[in-house]
């Protein structure tokens, strides 16, 4: 059996241009997969011979960072673990092989639809709201209606980095990407770092994808989370954190623990503290 890197290789590329012009996607409907990258292998075996590969300059993946801002009060966190229907995140995305960077405002749309604006962004202030950054968050949040965020104060709350591969399928239209590698970090002493497993999302107009489909055939299921809230809930034991109990214990802890911070005794080798 191929590594996932090796069954990338084979595909044929499509370059970004080529990727934005046939399935930008922004307005989506998007469907999350943790899946155990010893498992990635078999999924991407059974991918069409049609599936290209998102190419940079001979490269099937790029490191992505993203940094999360949210309310001193958590806003953003407690709208998804209450199960707001209106609900938001905002956050830097940072292409670190490319030094492209920008800021985005993601709400949630009718129908599960996710809808992402977003504008260029400078790559040293990814960790700080700017003063056009924040006109910007302000002006996007005022015309979705999802909340009014004027005078509350934007905080870094998680950082995340990963390496993407992004996958484009001619006959339907639709976009998957593959991360992996994933870290999440509220600060230098408290990381998760996650090397045994792949965050699968597909992303479409409407209904499933084959690669839905594909990941259905081999016993995996869509988890409806997010790398901002699970990271935090993982890394912070006093958050509510019902509605991803089961991803938690799953995935990310030992089936009988409790998250924990990184400076205490970790709850797996995957639990590390800084140096």
């Amino acid at each position: 059996m191929s590594s996932p890197a090796s069954r990338l290789q084979q595909m044929e590329p499509i370059s970004l241009d080529e990727l934005n012009a046939v399935a930008a996607l922004q307005t989506r409907v998007d469907r999350k997969y943790l899946v155990p990258v010893a498992s990635l292998d078999t999924v991407l075996a059974d991918l069409g011979d049609d599936c290209r590969v998102l190419d940079f300059g001979g490269a099937r993946d790029s490191l992505y960072e993203s940094v999360y801002f949210d309310t001193p009060e958590l806003t953003s966190y407690l709208s998804a673990a209450r199960k707001r229907r209106r609900r938001f995140k905002i956050r830097t995305r940072a292409y670190l092989d490319t030094g492209a960077c920008f800021l985005e405002v993601k709400t949630a749309g009718g129908r599960s639809t996710t809808v992402k604006d977003r504008i260029e962004y400078g790559l040293d202030d990814r960790d700080v709201i700017t003063e056009e950054g924040r006109e910007y968050v302000d002006e996007t949040m005022a015309l979705t209606g999802v909340a009014d965020l004027r005078e509350t104060p934007l905080i870094p709350k998680l950082i995340t980095g990963y390496r993407r591969s992004t996958l484009y399928i001619p006959s339907s239209g639709a976009r998957a990407t593959i991360d992996l590698g994933l870290e999440l970090k509220m600060d230098d002493a408290h990381r998760l770092v996650l090397p045994h497993l792949a965050v699968v999302e597909s992303k479409s107009a409407g209904g499933p994808t084959i690669v839905d489909r594909l990941l259905w055939r081999h016993g995996h299921r869509p988890d409806s989370i997010s790398k901002y809230c699970v990271g935090l809930a993982a890394l912070n034991p006093h958050l509510p954190s019902n509605k991803w109990r089961r991803v938690l214990r799953t995935h990310f802890l030992g089936p009988h623990e409790a998250p924990r911070f990184a400076d205490q005794a970790p709850a797996r080798d995957a639990l590390t503290s800084a140096a």
